[in-house]
C-alpha cells in the first residue's frame, strides 16, 4: 500500500460575487480533480482546533494527524528544524519576515503594505538580513536567513517571555500601531523591529528593487513564537516511513520533526509561481523507490489567498490540478494499491487575505476500494454533503488505516 498527501495550502475559500456565488476552487477548471472525485470519497475537516490560532503550523499538524492539543509549541520552531538550527531548552524561536511598510516618520503610524515584500528572492533577502544580523544580531539575538521574505531570530534564554505577536499577513493594507510587539518583554522586539528600519532604508538591495519597481523591505516583522518542539516519529504513530515534498521551511520542519526525510525539488519556491510539475513527480519517484507515505505541500494558493487575487488563486488551483493531479492520474495504474488524499490546511478567504478557522474539503480516493457514488466535483459544496470529521488530526488514521 502506498499513501500520497497532496496539501494545497490555503486552497478553500468563500462565494464569490465576481463568480456568481461560486467559489475559486468551484470556478476553476479541474477535469483531473474532478476525474479523481467521481470513484473518491469527499468530506469536510476541521483542521483548526477550538481556541487555536488558524495557521498553517496547527493545520498541517492536524492534517500529519498529530493533537495541536498535545504537540503544539509554535511555527518557528519547526521552520528552525528544516534550517538546521539548534535550539535550546529555554530558547525561543521566532519567525522575521521582511515586509514592507509605508513611509510615515513615525514607526507606529506606518501601515503593512506588503507582508512579503512583493515575495523578495532568496538571493536578495540573503543580502539584506546579512545586513541585519551584522548589525543586531550577537546575544541573546541571533538572525538566520531563510526562503524568500521568510526568516528566523533565535531569542537565547527567552523561552517564558510574556509577548503578544500578530502574523503580518493578518493586517495587510492595515495601520500597524494596534498590532505592535506587545507583553512585558515586547518592547525588546520591537526596538529591533524599529532599528531594522535605519538598516534597509539605504541598501543597494533596496534602491535597486525601487528602481525596477518592486517593493523594498522596509522592515523585519517578528511573530510565530515558539520553543522546541518533540514529536514521536510518523513511523511510530503509524507505521509508515515516507518523505516530506516542500519548499516551505514551516512544513519541511514538520515534516523532519516527524521522521520524514525531506525531498527539495529544483524551482520549488514557496511562493505563487513553483515548479508544481517536479513536485508530483519527485513525489512519484519516492513512492517508487520504496516510500510508504510521501506528504506533498504547495503554497501557491495560499499565497494568493494573501495577496486578496481572485484571479491568481483560480490560475494556482488549475496549474495544481494540470500539473500535478493530471500527471498523477495518468500514474495511477502504476502502483498495485494507492491511496490518495487531497485538501487544504485551511481556508485563506479572498475576502479577509488570512487564514480562517472554517472547515476544509478533503478528497480519499483508493485505488482498489473505488466509492461508486462519488461526487461529479470537488469542492466545498460537495464536501459539505459527506462525511464530517470534527478533530482534524483523526483524518490521518481514517485514511491509513480505512
Amino acid at each position: 500500500m502506498k499513501y500520497l498527501v497532496i496539501l494545497a495550502d490555503g486552497m478553500a475559500d468563500e462565494p464569490q460575487e465576481q463568480l456568481k456565488g461560486l467559489t475559486p476552487l468551484q470556478a476553476a477548471s479541474t477535469p483531473n480533480l474532478d476525474r479523481l472525485a467521481r470513484t473518491a470519497y469527499i468530506g469536510q475537516v476541521q483542521t483548526i482546533p477550538a481556541n487555536f490560532p488558524p495557521g498553517s503550523d496547527v493545520a498541517n499538524l492536524s492534517v500529519l494527524g498529530y493533537d495541536p492539543a498535545k504537540y503544539y509549541t509554535g511555527r518557528s520552531p519547526l521552520e528552525a528544524v528544516s534550517m538546521g538550527v539548534e535550539l535550546g531548552e529555554n530558547d525561543l524561536a521566532l519567525r522575521c519576515n521582511l515586509v514592507t511598510l509605508s513611509e510615515e516618520e513615525n514607526y507606529a503610524d506606518k501601515t503593512m503594505i506588503d507582508y512579503s515584500s512583493g515575495e523578495i528572492s532568496t538571493a536578495e533577502s540573503h543580502q539584506l538580513m546579512k545586513a541585519i544580523a551584522d548589525e543586531l544580531g550577537g546575544e541573546p539575538f541571533y538572525f538566520y536567513p531563510g526562503i524568500s521574505y521568510r526568516h528566523l531570530l533565535v531569542w537565547k534564554n527567552g523561552r517564558g517571555s510574556d509577548l503578544q505577536l500578530t502574523p503580518p499577513h493578518d493586517i495587510s493594507g492595515q495601520p500597524i500601531a494596534a498590532y505592535l510587539p506587545a507583553g512585558t518583554h515586547g518592547a525588546h522586539l520591537l526596538e529591533l523591529m524599529m532599528k531594522s528600519q535605519k538598516i534597509l532604508q539605504d541598501h543597494p538591495v533596496n534602491q535597486k528593487r525601487i528602481k525596477e519597481g518592486h517593493p523594498p523591505a522596509t522592515s523585519i516583522w517578528l511573530w510565530g513564537e515558539g520553543v522546541r518542539p518533540a514529536l514521536p516519529t510518523f513511523q511510530e504513530l503509524y507505521g509508515l516511513s515516507g518523505s516530506v515534498v516542500a519548499a516551505v521551511d514551516l512544513v519541511k520542519g514538520l515534516g523532519i520533526c516527524a521522521g520524514l526525510k525531506p525531498v527539495t525539488v529544483p524551482g520549488a519556491t514557496g511562493a505563487v509561481v513553483t515548479n508544481f510539475a517536479g513536485k508530483i513527480e519527485a513525489a512519484l519517484q519516492c513512492l517508487r523507490q520504496g516510500d510508504d507515505f510521501v506528504y506533498v505541500h504547495i503554497e501557491s494558493p495560499d499565497e494568493a489567498g494573501h495577496q486578496g487575487n481572485l484571479d491568481t488563486k483560480i490560475w494556482s488551483i488549475e496549474q495544481i490540478d494540470q500539473q500535478m493531479i493530471g500527471p498523477l492520474c495518468e500514474n495511477l495504474a502504476g502502483f498495485e494499491h494507492i491511496r490518495v488524499l487531497v485538501m487544504p490546511d485551511h481556508p485563506t478567504p479572498i475576502r479577509i487575505r488570512t487564514h480562517s478557522s472554517d472547515p476544509v474539503p478533503f478528497l480519499l480516493f483508493d485505488s482498489q476500494q473505488p466509492n461508486p457514488s462519488g461526487p461529479q466535483k470537488y469542492d466545498e459544496a460537495s464536501a459539505r454533503r459527506g462525511l464530517f470529521i470534527a478533530e482534524g488530526h483523526q483524518l490521518m488514521r481514517h485514511f491509513i488505516k480505512g
